[in-house]
């Protein structure tokens, strides 16, 4: 193990931590935007309003993201009115399809996501805010996803693990993150098992404070939907610490 060469490329390394958190962080809030509300309209009852968002989520999910990545950064750019059109700036720049391409991703897997907490939301809760006068606006603003998106937060905290791993495929198109970092140091030293171990290593690092944050976020918002004790344990509990007369 040449740990000097390791030493030597950690400012590369951590440039390209750096990039990473760019890409996921952007990539995050711009598909959590757009997720909520296809989530929405693939819950809604009306087919003409699920049904395509039904297909974006099909075929984005179907596909792999590598592909879906080389067609917007390799795949647009055969047309002639693409590179001519005042989008080409952005569409020309590897950071920027890498972003497009993680942010549809990320987009068609969280609507899911979403749609499937608000259906688990109990129908009682909705109930209730219709006993009370509430519109379905402020049924939905106030009641359906506020609770779907606390009910969401394990199986998001999934999906942001898949997304920071994803962002490993950005190298391929010339942006220099994590991966991109290993694979510069592997390309200066020729010594690959140090190079991606010490990849691999930022990964798991990062995972973990991620997880961190995620049981965190779960132990304070889900706490209310955690297991209660029943009555015979709770007067044992209270009569075992009733002071002695």
């Amino acid at each position: 193990m040449n740990f000097d060469a390791i030493i030597e490329s950690l400012p590369m390394y951590a440039t390209g931590i750096g990039t990473t958190l760019q890409l996921l962080a952007v990539s995050l809030v711009a598909g959590l935007l757009l997720a909520m509300p296809l989530g929405i309209a693939r819950a809604s009852g009306n087919v003409w309003i699920s049904r395509p968002v039904w297909m974006y989520t099909y075929v984005i999910r179907g596909t792999p993201m590598l592909v879906q990545l080389f067609l917007i950064y390799y795949g647009v750019a055969q047309f002639e009115w693409v590179r001519l059109s005042v989008l080409w700036p952005l569409l020309s720049s590897a950071w920027f399809c890498a972003v497009l391409a993680f942010t549809l991703n990320t987009a068609a897997y969280t609507a899911e996501i979403v749609a499937g907490a608000m259906r688990a939301v109990p129908y009682g809760e909705v109930e209730a805010a219709n006993s009370l006068g509430m519109s379905k606006l402020q049924v939905l603003t106030r009641i359906l996803l506020p609770s779907a998106v606390r009910r969401a937060l394990p199986a998001y905290s999934n999906e942001v693990i898949m997304m920071l791993h994803g962002t490993a495929l950005a190298s391929v198109v010339t942006v220099m993150d994590l991966t991109g970092a290993a694979r510069e140091m592997n390309s200066r030293t020729y010594l690959p098992f140090e190079a991606f171990l010490t990849a691999g290593a930022c990964y798991m690092l990062l995972t973990f404070s991620l997880v961190g944050l995620f049981h965190f976020a779960e132990g304070r918002w889900l706490q209310h939907l955690a297991p209660r004790k029943n009555s015979s344990d709770v007067r044992g509990v209270v009569l075992a610490t009733a002071p002695r007369i």
